[in-house]
């Protein structure tokens, strides 16, 4: 395995060795702490390093192995976790100024669970204030930079954690997503980024932004790893109410039920409602797109058109609901309107026009929802899954607030949100992996799939990613 950098193998290549020991954690965590030393203060990934726990766990991890007590696949591989996840006795800032000394006294739920799988903390990666944001531009702890071109925006809000896995500096990251903030970052970054079932994954000890929406998911290199990942996070847990007592499969069993035909998609359906997702998209995108969906036809998928006619209002009914519940939990913590200083100007403007917002408005978005998750339903009766450009343009530059589609001029937020929100409307699995590249930056195309229905959403992913290289392709950092 030393041929190649060890800080790019993917975990399901690195799980064998480690188990024989051919490779160690702690060989695993000193390579990337190097990396992290050398590329962190150009990419500003990761707000705090736990350089030295991560080598606690890795030689505990290690020692665990030689006696026989191997734990799975992620026993011994060091990942990252977005700064609003909750870790015990470790400062959890969720990016924002005035908690940059607070430190929990619990870990989340998804921390204990990765715990106990024996994965390795490297540390906690940088987001867009109170994951409030799609770009990871934060003025109090500086912006992300997208590892593919340092001009460029990483995505948001879970920018930290997708700069670092495709940058070297985790083998894997776990993010969170309420519109689209697992995708969006996982396309702009060249990475796989996936949002499960509402309620798959526990919330309990995450900060939140807008309870109904939130979702947390894994940052991987691969659909291989995002099953391990997912394997590992997935659950019911009493301590959130949003979570769902729901068998959790072996994901990674269910990549090889397709994998050997040469036609593995033979028999599957996928839709693309154009009416929505193939609108105002970046030329360069929507050809890489087009190239995708006759690659899934050439793995044997049908590839039909649906209609989903209230796809346009998500937009609208996302921002009232997110609004609304954002504010709403920045009160209940005392943050808002106590702090309202100490925030950046544009997350205290959200939390304001939060505060504005009427009950009959969020009563009717949540209707909008309902009718939404309804024609969601009776759409994915008819396909196994949905096609869709994960956002419709590459890469923005910093500080970039609107680009033209189609003519129109429209902003970053609403460009990067747009084909995502729908899925955290409706609650379905969505998962985003690279399709090609415009001028050196990566492309996203996304799968939403069937409530429940990760492991096929999984394995359709799996089967491109076996097709096609663009997950494979690594950022010119070392150049």
């Amino acid at each position: 395995m030393r041929g190649r950098e060890l800080a790019f193998f993917s975990i399901a290549e690195l799980s064998g060795s480690i188990r024989s020991r051919r490779v160690s954690p702690v060989e695993l965590v000193e390579q990337v702490l190097a990396r992290l030393e050398r590329l962190n203060p150009r990419l500003q990934a990761y707000l705090t390093v736990t350089g030295e726990l991560a080598r606690t766990q890795a030689r505990k991890a290690e020692v665990e192995i030689r006696r026989g007590d191997w734990r799975g696949p992620l026993h011994g591989i060091p990942l990252a976790l977005k700064d609003n996840i909750h870790t015990r006795g470790i400062r959890t800032t969720a990016g924002a100024k005035f908690l940059a000394d607070f430190v929990p006294r619990e870990d989340a739920s998804v921390v204990t669970r990765l715990q106990r799988a024996g994965a390795v903390l490297l540390g906690k990666t940088n987001l867009h204030e109170f994951a409030y944001g799609v770009t990871t531009e934060n003025p109090h702890y500086g912006s992300t930079r997208n590892p593919w071109d340092a001009q460029r925006m990483a995505g948001g809000s879970s920018g930290g954690a997708a700069a670092a896995v495709a940058a070297g500096l985790a083998f894997a990251a776990v993010g969170t997503d309420t519109g689209g903030s697992i995708r969006i970052p996982a396309a702009l970054c060249g990475i796989t980024g996936l949002k499960p079932t509402y309620g798959r994954v526990s919330n309990w000890g995450v900060v939140p932004l807008a309870p109904s929406l939130d979702h947390v998911g894994p940052l991987t290199r691969s659909v291989e790893d995002a099953a391990i990942l997912l394997r590992a996070m997935a659950g019911w847990d009493r301590r959130d109410p949003a979570s769902v007592r729901c068998a959790v499969p072996d994901y990674s069993a269910a990549l090889r039920g397709r994998s050997s035909r040469s036609r593995p998609l033979r028999g599957l359906r996928l839709g693309i409602a154009g009416n929505f997702f193939l609108e105002q998209v970046q030329a360069e995108v929507a050809r890489c797109f087009g190239a995708a969906v006759e690659q899934f036809v050439r793995l044997g998928a049908d590839v039909v058109d649906v209609h989903l006619p209230r796809l346009a209002e998500a937009s609208e009914a996302g921002t009232t609901i997110s609004l609304a519940e954002a504010t709403r939990v920045h009160q209940q913590a005392g943050y808002f309107p106590a702090q309202a200083e100490a925030y950046s100007a544009e997350v205290r403007k959200r939390l304001e026009l939060g505060a504005e917002v009427r009950a009959v408005d969020y009563l009717a978005a949540r209707e909008t929802q309902r009718e939404l998750q309804r024609e969601f339903a009776e759409v994915l009766e008819q396909v196994h899954a949905l096609l869709a450009p994960t956002v419709p343009v590459v890469a923005p530059q910093l500080g970039t607030q609107k680009v033209v589609l189609d003519g129109q001029e429209e902003s970053v937020r609403s460009a990067l949100l747009r084909f995502n929100r729908p899925s955290n409307l409706t609650g379905c699995p969505a998962i985003s992996i690279p399709c090609g590249f415009v001028e050196g930056l990566p492309v996203g195309v996304q799968l939403i799939g069937r409530w429940w229905g990760e492991a096929e959403l999984l394995q359709i992913a799996h089967a491109y990613q076996r097709a096609t290289e663009f997950h494979l392709q690594r950022p010119p950092l070392d150049a």
